[in-house]
């Protein structure tokens, strides 16, 4: 009887009961078994096959002068082979926010799409939207409820970031929150990255990275980035030119999140093949 319906099709008195404004609080009294880390495994039996599952791979995301870019490469491997060549890792939570995944895809994608409904849902029942902080908080709790099946080899790791409308300048307000397994949210400042070649595109923006940004330039240097990590991590995927696959860029700025076309993309990735023709090693 999905949802809990009774024969008379009527709702369950929890649906008409005032309750807390977090969509996943709700769902954990109405339908836990609907949530990613609420569904019982087979004891001993998803360290087994999580290494056959689809992963996502690596996430950029970094401050720029009139808010905040994130980036992710389109790979998803399966072990050591690749899964899928053009998965989309990177989304918009709401309208000033954006989040990247990484670790296992399929739970990844589902949390995701719970936390957009999540910020929704709030917005809807209290008429405002959440603090920039609050919804780090709220992404740090869906991951530590997710506990139990990341001990288990499905793990999902995100990488938040957003455009703070609290903020006193709009240089401060493009930050971004990474996590830990266990739910512990952490503040990074300038740029961060998350996933199998997050070491080498940490490097890469490390050497890149001045604040002030422009957009496009920071598009340049996520792009470049992602470039890098593939270049050493063969889960990461560099930008394809022959099947015209590039990376995922989005903005949030103070008037929105936007995505980056393919053809503003494809544009950027191929002046930096262009270049490393030139010197490889750059």
């Amino acid at each position: 009887m999905p949802g809990g319906l009774e024969f008379s099709g009527r709702l369950p008195g929890a649906f008409h009961a005032a309750g807390s404004s977090s969509f996943t609080e709700f769902l954990t009294q109405v339908a836990p078994e609907l949530l990613p880390g609420r569904r019982p495994l087979p004891a001993g039996v998803a360290l087994d096959v999580a290494g056959q599952l689809p992963h996502a791979t690596t996430i950029v995301a970094l401050a720029c002068a009139d808010g905040v870019l994130m980036g992710g490469d389109r790979r998803a491997t399966m072990g050591n082979m690749i899964a899928q060549r053009d998965i989309e890792k990177v989304f918009a939570a709401d309208a000033y926010t954006l989040v990247g995944i990484a670790g296992t895809a399929g739970v990844g994608l589902e949390l995701m799409r719970l936390f957009q409904v999540e910020l929704e849902h709030y917005e809807k029942i209290e008429g405002t939207m959440l603090s920039l902080d609050g919804k780090a908080n709220r992404l740090a709790t869906m991951i530590r409820n997710n506990l139990g099946a990341a001990l288990q080899g499905l793990a999902v790791i995100p990488l938040f970031a957003g455009f703070d409308l609290d903020a006193r300048s709009a240089a401060a307000a493009g930050r971004i929150f990474s996590f830990d397994v266990a739910g512990g949210v952490y503040e990074e400042h300038g740029y961060d990255s998350i996933g199998s070649g997050s070491l080498f595109a940490k490097s890469s923006m490390k050497k890149r990275f001045r604040p002030g940004l422009t957009s496009d330039e920071a598009a340049r240097v996520a792009i470049e980035a992602l470039y890098d990590a593939a270049d050493d991590d063969t889960a990461t995927g560099g930008p394809d030119l022959i099947r015209k696959i590039y990376p995922v860029i989005m903005v949030a700025t103070a008037e929105g999140t936007r995505r980056y076309t393919d053809d503003e993309t494809e544009a950027l990735a191929e002046s930096i093949i262009a270049e490393r023709r030139e010197n490889p090693g750059s």
